[in-house]
């Protein structure tokens, strides 16, 4: 018989900080542009206009490698990319997710 244990789900385990075959993963932190006298993500030409859905999703041990970056390039037009260890659901649900109404940034 399987008893559930509170540890076993993911709110659980990573309230007890166990991490083991889990990846954390953090939206990348933008850097100031004096020139523009903004925070930026260098989408490397993906990305063509500002907006507050644009993010990029990193893990801690290597913020350079890019995991999954959504953000807009027309109107009504978006790019989504991702890499390992992402699989393309996880991806579109994530990128799906910044369509709903973000507090105080509409």
């Amino acid at each position: 018989m399987f008893v559930w244990q509170e540890q076993e789900s993911l709110v659980g385990r990573l309230q007890s900080n166990v991490m083991e075959n889990l990846i954390e993963l953090h939206n990348k932190a933008p850097v100031w542009n004096d020139d523009t006298q903004s925070y930026v993500l260098n989408f490397h030409g993906r990305v063509t206009q500002a907006s507050v859905k644009n993010f990029q999703i990193v893990h801690d041990n290597d913020p350079d490698y890019i995991v999954m970056q959504f953000g807009r390039v027309a109107e009504d037009i978006f790019t989504l990319d991702y890499n390992y260890p992402m699989c393309a659901l996880q991806a579109f649900a994530i990128g799906l997710s910044s369509f709903d109404n973000k507090l105080a940034c509409e």
